[in-house]
């Protein structure tokens, strides 16, 4: 995170001793994506959008995308079966249809012949109302993936499938959107039975071996930690972000520059990134998520566990879990059926973090390496098609026979 902070204040300084030169860097090139909503980018390329509200048994209020047909097939009136995409650690829905069609996940999927949905976790830019909570208050920001696993998934799965009457669904995570899909499907076998198959994109679950920018943060003790970041909003989507979005990375010559400020916590894979289209990531991410979540996932690097939120003392401990140290997650209780696909790359799903989770995973159908791949390249990689939605296109299909 510093490295990033660093990156922006560098940008920003060049800006200000460039002064009107900065205009000749390069040819501007915006893409109207990067300053639209979700139903706006869906709509944008001829697709329909329809936007649902969730609210979980916690009172949280989370905004649901759905893609329910292909751009060429309105008027399909049979029932498509349900996919749901769920995102990534600081991101959003977005991150499925930022790309072009036919790069993007998102619309590939609902032109396969799929009813598309698009969560979002609590406390992102799309997630971030309560019935009872401002987002104003400390006590909205009191959750981390262990509340998304254990309220955020379950509603919106739940209310996918009384929306389209069917009984199961196929479920798309990157990164924290397997996390809590592990979680979930292990703890609860009732919400298990409602998953056809789980697709994890860059598999997270230990962080043992991370080399990406969490590692650091492991470093900071808990009480410094809220000292430095709040106890509410953790790297928050601002005008800053979509400053470098709009104004700096369209610009050619400073793209080495924005592609560190933006990757500082994953990485980067600049061969296989559209830079054209950076404008449209920065514009988006990062989507924000509690201080809690971020030290949950500090506390995992430390620890080396796949565990539940440590509250910081036995006492606490006690009170949320009735034992004076948080529980495991016994991902081997997961009978759902999963394919994998992993990057050799991968600075926050380490290989060796994902060699872990592989034999503990009792239905595993499938597993891809991917020797070039780091994190985001399952989101937003030119040739993520060829690589991995196909495949995933092409499982789902035989699901249908």
């Amino acid at each position: 995170m510093w490295l990033k902070m660093w990156w922006l204040l560098v940008t920003m300084c060049f800006i200000h001793m460039s002064g009107n030169s900065f205009c000749f860097l390069g040819k501007k090139a915006v893409n109207p994506e990067a300053n639209m909503n979700i139903s706006q980018m869906i709509s944008y390329w001829g697709y329909r959008s329809e936007m649902h509200k969730v609210i979980t048994a916690d009172g949280y209020i989370l905004q649901l995308y759905r893609i329910p047909h292909g751009k060429n097939d309105a008027n399909h009136l049979g029932q498509r079966p349900a996919v749901l995409l769920q995102h990534g650690f600081l991101a959003s829905a977005t991150n499925w249809i930022s790309n072009l069609p036919s790069n993007s996940l998102g619309f590939l999927l609902a032109d396969a012949g799929y009813d598309v949905w698009l969560g979002n976790s609590r406390g992102n830019t799309w997630a971030r109302k309560n019935l009872y909570y401002s987002p104003d208050s400390a006590e909205f920001w009191a959750f981390s993936f262990d509340e998304m696993a254990k309220y955020d998934l379950v509603s919106t799965i739940n209310f996918i499938l009384s929306k389209t009457g069917q009984e199961k669904l196929h479920y798309v995570g990157h990164s924290q959107g397997t996390t809590i899909g592990f979680i979930a499907f292990s703890t609860n076998p009732t919400l298990a039975k409602k998953i056809k198959a789980f697709y994890a994109l860059a598999p997270v679950a230990t962080v043992k071996y991370t080399k990406s920018l969490l590692n650091k943060l492991a470093l900071i003790p808990p009480f410094l930690f809220k000292i430095l970041f709040g106890n509410k909003l953790f790297y928050p989507h601002n005008f800053l972000e979509k400053f470098l979005g709009a104004e700096v990375c369209s610009r050619e010559m400073l793209n080495v520059v924005c592609r560190n400020a933006l990757f500082a916590m994953t990485g980067f894979d600049k061969k296989n990134l559209n830079m054209t289209r950076l404008d449209v990531y920065l514009g988006h991410n990062p989507a924000g998520t509690s201080v809690q979540d971020a030290l949950h996932w500090s506390q995992a690097v430390k620890s080396g566990k796949f565990q539940a939120f440590d509250w910081g003392t036995p006492t606490q401990n006690i009170l949320h879990y009735n034992q004076a140290t948080p529980p495991n997650y016994n991902v081997t209780a997961m009978d759902v059926p999963i394919a994998v696909w992993s990057g050799d790359h991968d600075l926050l799903a380490d290989p060796q973090d994902v060699g872990l989770l592989l034999p503990k995973l009792s239905n595993l159908i499938y597993h891809k390496e991917i020797p070039t791949y780091n994190h985001l390249d399952f989101i937003w990689a030119m040739d993520a098609p060829q690589e991995v939605y196909n495949e995933i296109i092409s499982m789902m299909a035989e699901d249908k026979k």
